[in-house]
């Protein structure tokens, strides 16, 4: 057996291939169900009504997905230029810790400046926080040839370990009864709610439109070029004349920024303060979203909306059925997975001896 490669591939096969996985994904999962002893059928009918059976259910998962969206985000442009940040997850903790100083209630009063000037400045601080954080490990690459995998990885400890000090130490509240967690946003800092009594937030939409300007940038400006021709073939773009470097630090900033904007958007849409589990692996996470989109920032989208279902969906489905709520995690790894097969065999042919 040997994989040969498709001179042509339909545009639909793009489109199956998803799909594909999904249902692929979807049938594995029903003999996990089984072994469980519950009904497949009333398990995925449980399932979709936990993520979209109702307002509160549906506004549950654009709130889980908000989060994703935007590490997804941040994954899919490095990865489009070979740029591997495994680093979300630290650089999402950097931005919501930035976010806190510059907008948080220091000694119970905080920066005294008015909302509409403060507002800006807090959500720059995170997007700066985080594109500063993924900055070393692209320079490192660039110059020295370090795998970033390894830096961005490691930095993902550092910065938790640095989060848990300064929640025990300079930034603990101390209104929060001994519990580390930072203070509090100020007044007029909170994102606004999208729809009221509910937690969705405005961040759905920041979300949404940084999708839309990162597909625009990859496919209509001329950097968005140089960054899919560093990612096609590094060695021949710098050929070309592409400025390699130059376009892998602007990608790391973009990409840690965007990963920044998520720990902020995090904190001033639904916590308003930084706790050391506030994230349950939104930076990881953003890894398999990237891939269920195949890199595309719209398929972001639709990819952060089915593992932010797939949650929050399985956690009414484990109370009504009594499933692990592991199986989520299972949905998540498994589509991924057939994401990755199905991908291949749209470019590979398999040619039997």
């Amino acid at each position: 057996m040997r994989l040969e490669k498709r001179h042509a591939v339909a545009p639909a096969a793009y489109v199956a291939a998803p799909v594909g996985a999904v249902v692929f994904t979807l049938l594995v999962c029903a003999l996990l169900l089984r072994w469980a002893g519950a009904p497949v059928g009333r398990s995925y009918v449980l399932l979709l009504q936990g993520a979209f059976g109702s307002v509160f259910a549906l506004t549950e998962t654009l709130t889980r997905a908000t989060p994703l969206i935007l590490t997804g985000l941040c994954t899919a442009v490095a990865f489009r230029a070979r740029l591997f940040n495994i680093g979300a997850e630290g650089q999402f903790y950097a931005g919501a810790l930035a976010c806190v100083a510059v907008g948080g209630l220091h000694g119970g009063t905080g920066f005294a400046a008015p909302a509409w000037l403060l507002f800006p400045l807090m959500m720059l601080a995170a997007a700066l926080a985080g594109a500063l954080l993924l900055l070393g490990p692209a320079l490192l690459k660039t110059r020295l040839g370090v795998d970033e995998v390894v830096t961005t990885l490691l930095l993902n400890f550092i910065v938790l370990l640095l989060v848990s000090a300064l929640l025990d130490g300079p930034m603990k509240d101390p209104l929060a009864l001994g519990w580390p967690q930072s203070v509090t946003l100020q007044d007029g800092l909170e994102l606004a709610r999208l729809v009221p009594q509910t937690r969705l937030h405005t961040g759905l939409l920041w979300a949404l439109a940084l999708a839309v300007l990162l597909w625009l940038l990859l496919a209509r400006t001329l950097p968005g070029f140089d960054l899919r021709a560093t990612g096609a073939n590094a060695r021949a773009a710098a050929f070309a004349g592409v400025p390699v470097t130059r376009t892998l630090v602007w990608v790391a900033l973009l990409s840690g920024a965007l990963a920044g904007l998520a720990g902020a958007i995090e904190v001033a849409g639904r916590t308003g303060y930084v706790t050391l589990d506030m994230s349950p692996g939104y930076g990881y996470s953003g890894i398999v979203i990237a891939m269920l989109a195949g890199l595309h920032p719209l398929g972001v989208i639709a990819a952060g909306v089915f593992v932010a279902a797939t949650l929050v969906g399985a956690d009414s489905m484990g109370r009504a059925l009594g499933v692990p709520t592991y199986i989520a995690d299972v949905i998540v790894a498994t589509s991924l997975l057939a994401v990755l097969v199905a991908t291949l065999l749209t470019q590979y042919r398999v040619r039997w001896k």
